[in-house]
């Protein structure tokens, strides 16, 4: 139950006056970070973009056009303006719309943005974190670049963008907007509004709650998606030197707001709204990750009734329910291991009961023909006994026969005398 809060007022100078200033210096110590996703077809003038953004050179490298799938390439690098430190994160879409088969060109972009929340959600669940020197690599705004046909969106361009629009903060831009005219360049932009709105695609729109910005926030949203031109050359206008592209008909200057919106989308995205691009990925996009993931892990801050559920209870829960999960699983495992046992005990019985009647059976033939031998070898036997007699009595018959021979030999000789 929340007590009614009391307003009072101070009889002195107390101090706290001075917490915005506080928070101000803190900042400057700590500096800030900032990620950019560019996504668009290559040779669009990305990069040469970012160098008119932040008046730098980045050295980006040209992208190849043969690559099988779409390749992110990220760059951190340290800016300096007065005394306050930009963090700033370049991600390149390489090869982005190059291949024959475009419809899963989105998968790698979105697999990349929910990587960065993933990793900035871990971070958050650590017991040990240090958010404050954590490097916050979220993508804070996505410059979509559309290729200036003056037809409308290509279907590649609606898909990705309706893949994205409830993940990070898009602002459509015309590049090269300088190949068409400015006839062409109003109906262009009405068509990709239709189109946009026809899908339900939903794009960044610059605050207008800030009484300080709110007036020309809201006008800048009548000019998206703006239609810009980057340039890495000075040119000679007048008495300066100004970002431009030399054609032979004549001169088209980057910062000139009759030429192109780049001062518009400059004053939006880095002087104006820089912040709330960052506060929208936190509180609106990364909230949403963060609610979808912790509800898939399982929790909720209500239970089943609809009551109110801390952390705690819903650690304390889902520790119950894993234990009773993983005794569901001991118990199941337990019985299979047992139903595993008695089948294996079952098989080693029948290979036992068919050994024991193959080596019955090897028996009863073994006896068979040790049978047959022994009767073989009686009957060999009772042939040599016989054998034997027939030889024995052969040669007794020999020996009465050479007797009765040498008998009457003996007889006649005697006769003869």
């Amino acid at each position: 139950m929340h007590e009614k809060v009391r307003n009072l007022s101070l009889s002195g100078a107390v101090g706290f006056d001075s917490l915005p200033d506080q928070l101000v210096n803190k900042s400057l110590h700590g500096g800030f970070t900032f990620n950019i996703l560019c996504i668009g077809e290559t040779g669009l003038g990305k990069s040469t973009l970012l160098d008119s953004l932040f008046n730098t050179n980045f050295n980006a490298h040209p992208s190849p056009h043969n690559l099988s799938s779409v390749k992110l390439k990220s760059n951190t690098f340290e800016l300096q303006e007065s005394n306050v430190q930009l963090k700033l994160t370049i991600v390149d879409t390489v090869g982005y719309g190059d291949q024959i088969n475009k419809e899963e060109s989105f998968k790698p972009i979105l697999e990349y943005v929910d990587s960065q929340f993933e990793a900035y959600l871990q971070e958050e669940l650590k017991i040990q974190r240090c958010m404050p020197s954590y490097h916050d690599t979220r993508i804070h705004a996505c410059l979509y670049f559309i290729c200036p046909t003056g037809h409308g969106l290509k279907s590649i361009d609606l898909l990705c963008m309706k893949k994205l629009d409830n993940k990070i903060n898009i602002i459509p831009l015309i590049s090269k907007a300088d190949t068409i005219s400015k006839t062409e360049l109003q109906k262009f932009k009405e068509r990709i509004n239709q189109e946009l709105a026809n899908n339900h695609v939903k794009i960044y729109q610059f605050p207008g709650d800030d009484d300080a910005v709110s007036e020309l926030n809201v006008s800048m949203n009548s000019h998206l998606p703006f239609a810009v031109i980057g340039s890495n050359e000075l040119i000679r206008v007048g008495n300066k030197m100004v970002r431009a592209r030399q054609y032979p008909w004549g001169t088209v200057q980057v910062e000139n707001e009759t030429h192109c919106d780049f001062v518009k989308l400059r004053e939006m995205l880095i002087r104006t709204n820089m912040e709330d691009l960052r506060e929208q990925t936190h509180s609106k996009h990364y909230e949403l990750y963060r609610k979808t993931r912790l509800e898939q892990m399982g929790f909720s801050d209500v239970d089943s009734d609809n009551k109110p559920l801390s952390f705690q209870q819903t650690c304390e829960k889902k520790m119950a329910l894993h234990h009773q999960e993983l005794q569901e699983k001991e118990e199941d495992m337990k019985q299979q291991f047992i139903l595993r046992v008695k089948e294996k005990e079952a098989q080693l019985k029948e290979a036992e009961k068919e050994l024991q009647s193959k080596f019955e059976q090897m028996k009863e033939e073994n006896t068979r023909e040790k049978k047959k031998f022994e009767d073989y070898q009686k009957m060999l036997e009772d042939d040599i006994t016989e054998f034997n007699r027939l030889k024995l009595n052969y040669s007794t018959q020999q020996l009465s026969g050479s007797h009765h021979t040498l008998s009457l030999g003996t007889l006649g000789k005697g006769k003869k005398k």
